[in-house]
């Protein structure tokens, strides 16, 4: 199951279960503006590609919350970014 992470890993912006988020294949998430403008869609962890990370109904958030623990990257381009 998604963990759905509660950030961008880079520019730390809140992504609550139901933002429009992306992802890769080892849920390394970011905010639209980091996946398409400093990445080009390409995850800068694995280099896979990021995706839209799909919502979890409402209705199931309940059962199945979404993470509450915050990833930040230690990348130039993500440290830089939060500096900002």
């Amino acid at each position: 199951m998604l963990a759905l992470r509660p950030n961008c890993e880079c520019c730390d912006t809140d992504l609550p279960p139901e933002a429009d988020a992306r992802i890769c294949t080892f849920e390394c998430t970011f905010c639209p503006d980091c996946a398409d403008q400093r990445f080009q869609g390409a995850c800068p962890n694995c280099g896979g590609n990021l995706v839209a990370r799909p919502v979890r109904p409402a209705a199931l958030l309940a059962k199945f919350p979404a993470a509450t623990e915050r990833t930040l990257s230690t990348k130039p381009a993500c440290t830089e970014a939060r500096a900002a």
